[in-house]
């Protein structure tokens, strides 16, 4: 069983950095007054607000767990948005979250401080007859139990408060969720318990599959944001989930795995998803729940920036009130004639196109089409070479990469699911870990880049030169351990294959593997002249996605050969959008 096979740690109390001005325990109902300041660098209050502090709520196995409620002043009934987190529910104004919005260039003006970290304000939603629910879920701050990593249970807990908040009197019985990154990833599998008064969720960036986004990405234990994760959160008295040992102990996929996979199939609520193209840990991710949900009404939409930015700008957050106002408050806004799909298209010179309407990801119009690898000529070309050849490197040596180029002599957009598709071969190994990247070029020949996040400071030019991946976009990125290629056959498609990383076929000498490698979702535009490079290699190209983590460092040796053309035609896929 998936309960047996948890590892857990002590837990420690929560550190100063972590703590927020109301985080000390202090039950009751209190009237923060409009104009009130938690502290000077947030905004004032817009509206009086009742404050329910530290309220305790039992779980169904008889565990207390404490939640703050923020809700509008009156006696008429509203709806409540829950923000579902390890993240304390008072860490708003810690310096932790404040070092964050200064990380990506947000004013801490651009809050009230009320609000969770990546969780909606407070302060806005009240002032627009909504109540905002911040939980310290099992195990963390105040909470009993032992706290778990993105779990299905995580969506049973989330079921029983959701189901508490819909028989207080001041709840009109309707009860949605929002929020990004951690907050996005609870809403799969709390909509996947289908909780009765559970009526719309906001998914805004988030993983969706523990083992293949976050701790095993492409097969290869890639931890350090997993450690960061487990030793930078889930603070309290009980104990944690000891994440990393479980990786150690379960390199393959098994229960424990599978039960931190939510049931997309159950997920049949309203769904308003958002994603990007460029984080790296959430991409792939948020696109797989989308695909495979089981909703008949969900919208999504593709920015073309970082989730906290795009969350928290005025215009987004107004967008979403329509979305929650229509199923909360059953107002009749038209929300439902909002394109299904509204994407972007990335320039990486100032050009990008936003909220292009669609009616699905990919568009329409939209043709995987092959690029041809041509070893003797480092192109990619439409046709496949005749002649058979070889790209090889030294993993020990500089570079320990080859690539492959294509210039495009019209305008071309790319939009959906790329995927390489090679043929490769371990000389004087068994194994061989390789990292892709699709990246654009310029009609010089120059790699082009874009910050996603208004901080483009000289620090952070430093920080994200090889690293903080979520910070700067450098193109469309993959991996893959070669002895876990076999696919899924149950969820591989032809535009996104799948692993099914329940098995290790290592290589054996001269041993030539056919392998498809998923590439992360791309929405891309090339002028006259420029180009497209494609990389294969045995480093990890972007580096880490968030400043100060760990970096992986590819378990390779000997030499890499890459084969081209005649009965390996290794092939790069491409989502090419009709003129």
């Amino acid at each position: 069983m998936a309960t047996a096979q948890k590892i857990y740690v002590p837990s420690t109390p929560l550190p100063a950095a972590r703590t927020g001005i109301l985080t000390p325990f202090d039950p009751g109902t209190r009237t923060l007054e409009a104009g009130f300041q938690v502290a000077p660098p947030f905004a004032p209050l817009p509206v009086d607000i009742v404050f329910e502090k530290d309220t305790a709520v039992q779980l169904r196995d008889g565990t207390t767990i404490h939640v703050d409620v923020f809700r509008p002043v009156g006696t008429e009934p509203v709806p409540v948005i829950v923000a579902w987190s390890p993240y304390g529910k008072a860490q708003g104004t810690s310096l932790s979250v404040m070092g964050v919005f200064g990380l990506v260039g947000l004013s801490n003006a651009t809050v009230s401080g009320l609000e969770k970290f990546e969780a909606p304000d407070p302060a806005y939603w009240c002032a627009n007859g909504y109540a905002i629910c911040n939980v310290d879920i099992r195990g963390v701050v105040d909470s009993e139990g032992d706290s778990v990593l993105w779990d299905w249970q995580e969506g049973r807990d989330c079921y029983d408060v959701i189901e508490w908040l819909a028989e207080q009197e001041w709840c009109s019985g309707k009860v949605g969720m929002s929020g990004t990154s951690y907050l996005a990833v609870s809403q799969w599998f709390t909509a996947a318990e289908q909780p009765p008064h559970l009526v719309a969720i906001n998914p805004w960036e988030g993983v969706s599959d523990v083992y293949r986004d976050l701790v095993m990405r492409g097969g290869m234990p890639d931890t350090g944001f997993a450690q960061q994760l487990q030793y930078g959160s889930f603070f309290g008295r009980y104990r944690k989930e000891d994440i990393l040992s479980e990786v150690e102990r379960y390199p393959l996929m098994n229960e424990l795995w599978e039960n931190k996979i939510p049931a997309f199939e159950k997920i049949a609520v309203p769904a308003y998803v958002v994603a990007s193209y460029s984080n790296t840990l959430h991409t792939a991710g948020t696109f797989r729940a989308w695909r495979r949900m089981a909703s008949q009404d969900k919208w999504l939409r593709i920015h073309n920036g970082q989730e906290w930015p795009d969350y928290y700008d005025p215009a987004n957050v107004e967008d979403l009130r329509r979305f929650f106002d229509h199923y909360l408050l059953g107002v009749e806004n038209g929300w439902e004639t909002t394109p299904r799909v509204r994407y972007s298209i990335l320039d990486l010179e100032g050009g990008d196109e936003v909220n292009v309407p669609a009616e699905s990801f990919p568009p329409e119009d939209v043709t995987s089409t092959r690029f041809y690898l041509d070893a003797r000529t480092r192109t990619l070309s439409a046709a496949a070479p005749e002649a058979a050849a070889e790209a090889s490197y030294a993993v020990e040596a500089n570079p320990n990469a080859v690539s492959f180029l294509t210039r495009f002599e019209e305008e071309t957009v790319l939009v959906g699911y790329p995927k390489a598709h090679l043929f490769v071969e371990a000389r004087d190994a068994d194994d061989l870990d390789l990292f892709v990247l699709v990246q654009k070029l310029d009609r010089f020949g120059t790699p082009l880049q874009a910050f996603t996040v208004p901080n483009q400071s000289a620090m952070a030019h430093d920080l994200t030169d090889h690293g903080a991946t979520i910070l700067r976009y450098k193109g469309s990125d993959g991996r893959l351990r070669v002895s876990l290629r076999h696919l899924d056959e149950t969820l591989t498609t032809d535009d996104v294959p799948a692993h099914s990383f329940d098995r290790v076929e290592k290589l054996s000498p001269g041993q030539v593997a056919e392998i498809e490698i998923d590439l992360f979702p791309i929405g891309l535009a090339f002028h006259p002249g420029e180009q497209l490079r494609f990389i294969v290699s045995s480093r990890n190209l972007l580096g880490t996605l968030m400043p100060g983590i760990r970096e992986y460092i590819g378990a390779n040796s000997g030499t890499h050969v890459v084969h081209t053309g005649g009965e390996h035609a290794s092939y790069l896929q491409l989502p090419v959008q009709a003129k």
